[in-house]
């Protein structure tokens, strides 16, 4: 892990973490390291983007798209045979 360092907080910044961290039963330390995962989080369009490389990377190696595989799927979740 690494430890960061935040200089030049405003008073009333750091006064409004402490209030929100008691409130949460969490240390600032534990509130500061929340938000800053959510922040670094990528968003949708992020996530969206990495998929569709891996899809083209997919598409590259195989020469096509790969088949939509949703109907198969839901046969098999709908199907009741005993067998199951």
């Amino acid at each position: 892990m690494v430890d960061m360092l935040v200089r030049n907080v405003d008073d009333a910044v750091a006064a409004q973490l402490k209030k929100k961290a008691k409130a949460a039963g969490k240390s600032v330390n534990e509130l500061a390291r929340d938000a800053l995962r959510a922040a670094a989080k990528p968003s949708k369009d992020e996530a969206w983007a990495a998929a569709d490389r891996i899809r083209a990377k997919i598409r590259a190696r195989v020469g096509h798209d790969l088949p939509d595989s949703t109907a198969g799927i839901r046969e098999d979740r709908d199907n009741d045979e005993p067998y199951r």
